[in-house]
């Protein structure tokens, strides 16, 4: 039986300052992380969220039924209460929106889903369905209907409001408000 030659880690020369060149050096973990000096995973997140304006999310996925849009406007209520952002008219767009996407946009055994975001002084919000073959477009009702008129809700509380197309079959409905700070 051959034996192997054996290969040492060691390189055969010393950089000029009598170093292991750079190739060669181990480090430790530390010195290649920039929160060398925390301690804990919430001290990172504390220093990541002082890096730029902070960006606050919420997102749920609900039943296309009248009982996921009536929760739809529940649980946005509760998560603008808890950012401290005002509820009026953020929860009449959600309302709308959520009401809409159960209506116009349902189709059986596929959920809808609510997205907030507050970005700087900019709250978002976003309902997407599985329905992306009929978009939606303001103004579209008869002067007589009972209904058809959500959109025009819409475009009257929110700043900036719109509909993307997603893969097929899904679609978002967006609006925009720009904030204002509580009076506390």
């Amino acid at each position: 039986m051959q034996q192997r030659p054996t290969r040492t880690n060691r390189p055969d020369s010393l950089d000029s300052t009598g170093q292991l060149p750079d190739s060669h050096r181990t480090y430790p973990l530390s010195h290649f992380s920039r929160y060398a000096r925390t301690t804990t995973l919430s001290d990172v997140n504390q220093k990541s969220a002082e890096l730029h304006t902070p960006v606050r999310n919420f997102a749920v996925q609900l039943s296309p039924t009248l009982r996921g849009a009536r929760l739809a406007r529940l649980l946005a209520t509760e998560q603008l209460r808890s950012w401290e952002v005002p509820l009026d008219p953020a929860r009449q767009i959600v309302a709308e929106l959520a009401a809409n996407a159960v209506t116009h946009g349902r189709v059986p055994g596929r959920d809808f889903r609510l997205m907030l975001y507050v970005v700087g002084d900019t709250l978002r919000i976003e309902v997407t369905d599985t329905c992306g073959d009929r978009l939606p477009k303001a103004g579209e009702a008869a002067p007589d209907a009972e209904t058809g008129r959500g959109l025009l809700l819409v475009e009257a509380l929110a700043d900036r409001w719109g509909v993307s197309e997603d893969r097929f079959p899904r679609k978002t409905v967006w609006a925009e408000l720009r904030l204002t700070p509580t009076p506390k």
